[in-house]
């Protein structure tokens, strides 16, 4: 398998994406998707995640040319059938935070590769069980800013790691894009992150 006729896109701002997806020698762009994340009512998480993927890859596969092989991901956490989303406000990431504290939950990523009009999609599951949180501490990760533009308003790559009792599944996964399954994608379309 070679990547080097194919022109690789990651449709995403997201910088731990860009991370995990730049740890391999295999050269890509980043062209991030910019419409509206909506989808249907009633979606389960698993189709949630893998519609809004879905969205992403169209709407980056219209600027660009059959040999664009892209990557679109989105991320959801989900605790009592109910989808945190990112906090937008400082209350409502704290609020997010007390929720999750000394429970378990689950993170939601739904990733799609899409060549032309060939689209392969999937969702992949994580279970996290944070410790019981002091409101001392929910307060200074709050302040940090870091909860802000995270899906359930926290970043287990960063400070909230001090949160985090046990996963159950792919740790990337709750990072933001799970690379088993997307290794696993990309060779479908012929192409190898190794």
């Amino acid at each position: 398998m070679a990547y080097c006729e194919k022109t690789l896109i990651l449709a995403s701002a997201s910088p731990r994406r860009r991370e995990l997806l730049g740890r391999f020698a295999v050269p890509f762009r980043v062209i991030p998707a910019r419409g509206a994340e909506t989808a249907p009512e009633g979606l389960t998480p698993g189709e949630l995640v893998r519609c809004l993927a879905e969205h992403k890859a169209a709407e980056v596969a219209e600027g660009e040319g059959p040999e664009s092989v892209i990557i679109a991901a989105d991320t959801v956490v989900e605790i009592d059938g109910e989808i945190l989303g990112k906090p937008g406000t400082p209350e409502r990431a704290a609020e997010m935070l007390r929720r999750l504290s000394g429970r378990t939950h689950r993170v939601w990523t739904g990733v799609c590769v899409r060549q032309g009009e060939r689209i392969l999609s999937a969702a992949e599951e994580t279970a996290v069980r944070f410790r019981e949180l002091e409101e001392e501490e929910i307060r200074a990760y709050v302040v940090t800013g870091e909860p802000m533009d995270k899906a359930g308003a926290y970043g287990y790559q960063d400070r909230a790691c001090l949160f985090v009792e046990r996963i159950e599944g792919d740790y990337f996964n709750v990072v933001g894009l799970p690379m088993d399954r997307l290794g696993r994608m990309l060779r479908e379309f012929g192409v190898s992150l190794l």
